[in-house]
């Protein structure tokens, strides 16, 4: 979203869709929020669980993992090909920019302390705790939904022929994060501009690592 055919960023328009980023959660915190979450809680159900499960940080590390070590130990054991090599070198990517999307998100969640959805469901309570590393008070941005972009986005950046399917499935990785009552609307938004974010910077950094060599 953010790269020009060359894979450089587009910085200006990252700045003004940042900006415009910015503007939404600003709005959404002080409007369309709750009636938002209480439109899509509605539609909990079976599918968001099945997201929500594939959509974590754990799961998208773990896969990443797996996949890398196995297309390793092919490549190194067995027989050196070129498929084998592009798998190596996408599990990696999509490790990376989940794990770059991971370290921005805790750091904002810490930052932020926005209190989860839930605890207005039980007791009528929205608000800011900064600094607070309390599950119940790391709402802001949405985890699941960055690690869902960050993998997704990049495996789309990668196979272009794909791209449709897996943006697709990011967002709805995010929705389902708020129709579960785990987050409000604005955790999915940011969350998913942070995942994009991380999945760009890691295809952008490695095009140039590449030309470099």
């Amino acid at each position: 979203m953010f790269l020009t055919k060359d894979n450089k960023i587009k910085w200006k328009f990252t700045g003004i869709v940042s900006a415009v980023v910015a503007v939404l959660c600003l709005a959404g915190i002080f409007w369309f929020d709750k009636p938002l979450f209480l439109l899509f809680r509605g539609l909990d159900g079976f599918w968001c669980r099945t997201f929500g499960f594939a959509g974590s940080f754990k799961f998208w590390i773990a896969l990443s993992v797996l996949i890398f070590a196995a297309s390793y130990a092919v490549q190194r054991f067995v027989k050196k090909t070129e498929c084998g090599q592009m798998v190596l070198r996408s599990s990696f990517y999509v490790l990376c920019s989940v794990l770059l999307a991971g370290v921005g998100t805790q750091i904002l969640k810490f930052s932020f302390g926005r209190m989860r959805p839930v605890l207005w469901d039980a007791l009528g309570q929205t608000g800011f705790y900064p600094f607070n590393a309390e599950w119940a008070f790391n709402s802001f941005p949405s985890g699941h939904t960055a690690a869902s972009f960050a993998a997704l986005v990049m495996i789309g950046l990668l196979f272009p022929r794909v791209k449709w399917a897996t943006w697709t499935l990011a967002i709805f990785a995010g929705l389902s994060r708020i129709c579960i009552g785990a987050h409000w609307p604005t955790d999915v938004l940011l969350g998913a501009f942070i995942g994009m974010c991380a999945a760009d910077i890691l295809k952008s950094t490695g095009a140039t690592f590449a030309k470099g060599k």
